[in-house]
This record gives C-alpha cells, structure tokens and sequence, in this order.
C-alpha cells in the first residue's frame, strides 16, 4: 500500500472545490489521473441536462483475466457547500479543514480508494475483470448525476458504490424518498387595518407543521419540512406560502403513510380556515404534490455482492457486517434499474458539516478491501 500516494491524492482533489453543479474542475483532474492510469474516459451529457459544467465521468480499464465478468467501482464527484475554498489541516494521520467549508471527504474518500485500488491490483499484476469506475455528478441533489445516466453504458453489472461513513461495513439497506411541495393559499388583506378580513397562509402552514410528525418517525421513517417562502410584506396577510420537505422509509408501506399523514395535515389546517368578505366567502385551500424521488435498496445478505465483500473481509482478518442506514446513495438509484450495488463505507465523518474529517488509515483499510474484493471476484469467474 503507498499511503503517502493515497493522501496525497486525497489531499490534492480535496482542495479542489466541487460543489453540486461545479463539478467541472475536479472532473479535468480525475480524467486526467484515469487516462495516465491507461483507462479509456467517457463523459456523458448529463450535465446538459441538469445544469452542471460537466457530465457523468466514465473509465472502462482492461482485465487481466479470462473470461471474468466487469466489476463496477463508483463514487460521486460533488460536495455540499460551504466549499469554495477548502483547506485541508493534517493532524498526523486525521485530515480535517480549518473549519471555514466541508472536507469532502464526502465523497472524495470514496474517489481516492477507487484510484488506489486500481493502481494496485496492476502494479500488484493481481488478476482482475474489466473494470468500470463511474464518478457521477450533482449526487446530493438528489443523486440526479446517477438519474441521468444511461446504465447500458456500463459494462458491470454487479459493484460497489462508495459513498458512506464506517468502514467494513456495507449498506445494503436504505430508504425510498417522496419529496413534497405544498402551496398553502389564503387571502391577503391589510395587516393593521382588516385583518379579520384575511386568512393567514402563514399561520395555516404552521398550524399544520406543528400537527405533523417530523424527525425521527420510527425506526424506518423520517420526515421533514425543509424550506418555507411566502408572504410580501409585514404589514400584510399573506395569502401563499411554499413548503417544500421530503418523508424517508426503508418501507413503502410506512412511506406512503408518512406521506399521506402530512398531506393531510396541511388539508385539515386549511379546512378550518374561512372568511366571508363583502358577500363573498373565501375558503383556504392546499395544492400538495408527491413526487417518488427515489427508490429503496434492498440487497439480500446471500447475493453475491454481499458474499464477496464480506469473504475479502475475512481473507483480510478483518470485521464485516451489512447495516441499513437513512441516507440514499447512488447505489438506490443503479439498483432500482437492475444491478447488483451495495454501498461500501469508506471513513467519511461528520459529513456535510465544516467539522467533517476523515483518518487516513480508514482510507487505506477501504482500498485494501476493494482490491481483495475485485482479486476474489476475478477467481470466481
């Protein structure tokens, strides 16, 4: 293992700033590491299609063994904000910022054992399968980078997608999502001089927030409200608020329930509400509209994804366990159109804070178990 090469490269793309959508920069730098690492590179037209400065970033790598099926290596090449300007502060083998931005260890500790790995399973000469590493854009925007791209480009189809916190650990559980936009509409009338003669759009919205289970729902389920616009003036009743939240569930059957739970409460809190002005009677009313932003993962613990990782984990004399976790990955996304992924953690902390932080021996651990996951999958054929 060359740790010094590995943090170094860590080092490198996390000073590169790649916010969702301005990923464009550390695509050129990562095309330029794949093709020196002799892989062909593809970028798709992805980021046409939802506004980002580049696309998809795909490298197809040769195997050096017969007849082995293409193995898939992924992560996602943006961050969160704050990350205009990240400075990396090394703490011995710990590499935070200066707490001014994110790392982006989330999910540049992902990329960087990808690269690794690769390197080492052909300086090694390990025998390996072809190889397809995707590195997608616009990820935590709702793993759009992921929506948009065209699977049949790939040659696997059976991976690991890199993208969460803990190591040896694989995610083979995670939620589907339905994203909620909600237009509460009252009636606007003077604050000061009739305001019994209006209905407050704003008070409906927190009557109904207020009736609604947010937060930790139960075991499977989140839920919530994330961002609310409306209202013109503070000397007026106003008569529109948009709210936008999502529900998550590791079920459909408690997602559906979430859903209609806060739909509803917006529904009765608005139901309560009329004023009759002039002759004519006003009633509030609600538009909700539901959206399935993505799919569940539900990867079995005897599917053969699962029995490699966890068998490269035994050769290695390392622990293992398969978890579920409340957060999406790409892996929802490629698993809904048939391939079998499971999430691999890889030492993320603290992500999407400007407290998060990665050690490098978690990075390391992660790679070596990706090259013995890639040398067991190329022995099974």
């Amino acid at each position: 293992m060359n740790t010094p090469r590995l943090r170094d490269e860590f080092l490198d793309l996390a000073r590169i700033s790649s916010v969702s959508k301005r990923e464009g920069n550390v695509a050129k730098r990562l095309t330029t590491i794949l093709e020196g690492m002799g892989a062909a590179v593809q970028v798709d037209d992805a980021g046409e299609q939802v506004g980002s400065d580049t696309g998809n970033l795909l490298a197809h790598f040769a195997g050096t063994a017969p007849d082995v099926a293409p193995f898939l290596l992924c992560g996602h090449m943006d961050t969160v904000p704050p990350a205009d300007h990240v400075r990396p502060v090394v703490d011995g083998d710990i590499i935070r910022t200066d707490g001014t931005s994110v790392l982006g260890g989330d999910d540049k500790a992902g990329i960087v054992a990808i690269l690794e790995a690769v390197r080492l399973l052909r300086e090694r000469h390990i025998p390996h399968g072809p190889i397809d590493v995707l590195f997608t854009i616009c990820e935590e925007l709702g793993l759009v980078g992921a929506k948009h791209f065209d699977v049949g480009r790939l040659r696997a189809r059976t991976g690991l997608i890199l993208d969460c916190d803990g190591v040896h650990e694989l995610i083979t559980r995670a939620p589907a999502a339905n994203r909620l936009q909600v237009t509460v509409h009252g009636l606007e009338a003077h604050a000061g001089l009739a305001p019994e003669e209006g209905i407050s759009a704003v008070q409906i919205a927190a009557e109904a927030i207020a009736a609604m289970r947010l937060g930790r729902v139960d075991a499977t389920t989140t839920a919530n409200i994330g961002r609310i616009e409306g209202g013109l003036a503070s000397n007026i009743i106003p008569n529109r608020v948009l709210l936008r939240g999502e529900t998550r569930s590791l079920t459909l059957e408690a997602l559906e329930a979430q859903t209609r739970h806060m739909v509803e409460c917006f529904e009765r809190a608005a139901s309560r509400r009329s004023v009759t002005v002039a002759g004519t009677t006003h009633v509030a009313r609600v538009e909700p509209r539901v959206q399935r932003d993505y799919e569940p993962l539900a990867v079995a613990d005897d599917t053969r994804i699962v029995r490699l990782v966890r068998d490269a984990a035994e050769q290695l004399h390392k622990p293992f366990r398969t978890r579920a976790t409340g957060a999406a990955s790409d892996a929802n996304v490629f698993g809904a159109r048939g391939l079998e992924v499971a999430n691999l953690g890889c030492g993320m902390r603290q992500i999407h804070t400007v407290h998060e932080w990665v050690d490098v021996n978690d990075m390391v651990a992660t790679t070596e178990l990706l090259v013995e996951t890639v040398r067991l999958h190329a022995t099974r054929g």
